[in-house]
């Protein structure tokens, strides 16, 4: 395997709009003891890390991530970009998988194939994101440790800081983009939590399916809504880049690093 594949997870307690929703309850685990132990299923991955605040509500991450033995690095909070490369500098990693704490039903055979696709094209950002065909939920981003230094150095926006990648498809001249898209068009799907909403979608999905199997993958939940489509219109009303279309709103330049 060509360098250090090291798994970074996004995660915070200081949502808006969904309190502390790393921390919620599915079925007896919170919600990012859920995300790790998925993320623990990718066979590809070298180390795990979860990428956090130093703020203090957020030690209920750090204490989560140590009592699962999982390596934790504490950064800036309004700084998420800063806080990436920190990690994959502290972890000396060649490629950096970026998995968020707000994705639970994340398939780690999803991951896999992110990071297969990403070593054999020789890619400097692999994403099923961009030409989005997998739910909203099962987002993963690779990016070798080059490309994340230079988004790091160059990304002055504030919505560029926050949401870590976006720099790159608005500069695709600049680097070589991969895309993992699935054989249908699943992008209609949203899992993942952001709004009240979303965790009622999310638990009623657990409470079904994760009991016979607790790493259950995108197909048995394909198959379990398929079965209830009601439950889709739960948070159906929610576009899926909403997060990101907030920011844009309220974008300005700003510099965290020199």
């Amino acid at each position: 395997m060509p360098g250090k594949v090291v798994s970074i997870i996004q995660a915070r307690t200081g949502s808006t709009r969904l309190p502390r929703k790393v921390l919620l309850d599915l079925e007896g685990k919170t919600v990012l003891e859920h995300v790790i132990g998925r993320a623990q299923g990718s066979t590809l991955t070298d180390q795990l890390v979860v990428a956090t605040s130093i703020n203090r509500e957020d030690l209920a991450i750090v204490k989560i991530s140590t009592d699962l033995g999982v390596s934790v690095y504490c950064g800036s909070e309004e700084d998420p970009l800063d806080r990436y490369y920190q990690a994959a500098q502290l972890f000396t990693a060649a490629h950096v998988v970026r998995l968020k704490a707000d994705c639970p039903l994340i398939d780690p055979e999803i991951v896999d194939d992110a990071i297969r696709l990403h070593l054999t094209s020789g890619a400097d950002y692999t994403t099923n994101t961009l030409q989005r065909t997998y739910p909203a939920g099962q987002d993963v981003e690779i990016l070798t440790k080059e490309t994340l230094t230079r988004v790091w150095k160059h990304a002055k926006l504030l919505s560029e800081r926050e949401h870590v990648t976006i720099y790159i498809p608005k500069h695709p001249d600049q680097f070589h983009i991969q895309h993992l898209e699935y054989k249908e068009d699943l992008s209609q799907n949203r899992w993942t939590l952001d709004y009240p909403e979303d965790h009622e979608l999310v638990h009623t999905i657990f409470k079904n399916l994760y009991p016979r199997n607790p790493i259950f993958g995108m197909n048995d939940t394909l198959d379990f809504l398929s079965g209830n489509p009601e439950l889709e219109k739960i948070n159906g009303h929610i576009s899926v880049d909403a997060g990101v279309q907030r920011s844009l709103r309220q974008d300005r330049i700003i510099t965290f690093q020199d």
